[in-house]
């Protein structure tokens, strides 16, 4: 039986996650036909290097036109050109998706441009590495991870379907979800930690050189693994913190004011405080690991939540 669930799918941008969706796509013979479109050349030869799509291409018209899907995998803040371009080339009854971390704006960008006739169903796969580009793809990236999609109201159902069995096929767990909501979770689950990453590798950066040699030599694991993270690709993160800024900012004053609790409990000795909530955070990670969300990792890793195995960033 044909797994085939689109004639033909467009991916404008071919990095981690598009290259991954389009290797387990020609993997599992769900699109008949899959275009790739990049701008710079030695992307597009890469790409075609990798066999990572049938046809490569400089045009976004050529790449996009008669496809019955259009995968849009490039950093949030391409969005707004991209819907003035796509839209005189998309035809009727497409599919316009994509994978950005933050879904308000992808509606706020695409909905106004796009024709009456084309339906917007944003997703986002909650799934990733701190590698970028067509080389870092792999096509078991997507299984057992949830992906979230935010179609408005008005959005054809059929066309939510097609998108939702998209993501099934490719190992997925869709949910279905409001993009404000969205935008909310993301802030604290995967934007925050992503900041605060930032931070603190900025922070070991400035200090004195003698010291700074000594932090890099004798890096902990939850020091590497700050700096994994940290290693996320820059355009990326500097594009979803720019365009979920009041979620952000929302979620960095609330982490603040919990900091400023901690800083207080350790200056006044109160062991008691600091105890009763390290156990309080501990049991989450037990539920994530109970929930299966905790990435790959060994049995013995399994057996021991104080070991992190951070596979799994955003």
């Amino acid at each position: 039986m044909s797994n085939q669930l689109f004639g033909k799918i467009a991916f404008v941008g071919l990095g981690l996650i598009g290259s991954s969706l389009a290797l387990r796509i020609k993997q599992d013979g769900i699109a008949g036909e899959t275009h790739g479109f990049s701008r710079r050349a030695e992307t597009r030869q890469r790409i075609q290097e990798l066999g990572l799509v049938d046809q490569v291409f400089d045009d976004l018209k050529a790449c996009v036109e008669d496809a019955d899907l259009v995968l849009v995998c490039t950093p949030v803040g391409t969005y707004q050109d991209l819907a003035h371009q796509l839209a005189p080339h998309l035809k009727d009854g497409a599919i316009v998706s994509d994978v950005g971390s933050v879904k308000k704006s992808v509606i706020n960008a695409f909905k106004p441009t796009l024709p009456s006739t084309v339906h917007l169903v944003p997703g986002h796969p909650i799934a990733g590495t701190e590698h970028s580009g067509p080389d870092a793809g792999f096509p078991e990236l997507f299984e057992d991870r949830w992906c979230i999609l935010t179609p408005e109201e008005v959005c054809d159902q059929d066309a939510v379907d097609k998108v939702t069995r998209l993501w099934e096929a490719c190992g997925s767990m869709v949910e279905i979800m409001d993009a404000d909501h969205h935008d909310r979770v993301l802030a604290i689950t995967s934007h925050l930690p992503h900041i605060i990453a930032y931070t603190i590798v900025g922070t070991a950066t400035g200090l004195e050189e003698s010291t700074q040699e000594e932090v890099i030599k004798y890096s902990a694991s939850g020091f590497r693994d700050f700096t994994r993270i940290a290693a996320s690709d820059p355009v990326m993160w500097r594009d979803i913190f720019l365009h979920n800024r009041e979620a952000v900012l929302e979620m960095l004053q609330r982490y603040s004011e919990d900091l400023t609790a901690l800083q207080r409990a350790i200056r006044h000795g109160q062991g008691d405080v600091l105890e009763e909530h390290f156990t309080r955070t501990r049991a989450i990670r037990r539920s994530i690991i109970d929930a299966k969300q905790a990435g790959q990792f060994s049995p013995t890793e399994a057996s021991n939540e104080n070991q992190p195995d951070w596979l799994s960033i955003y």
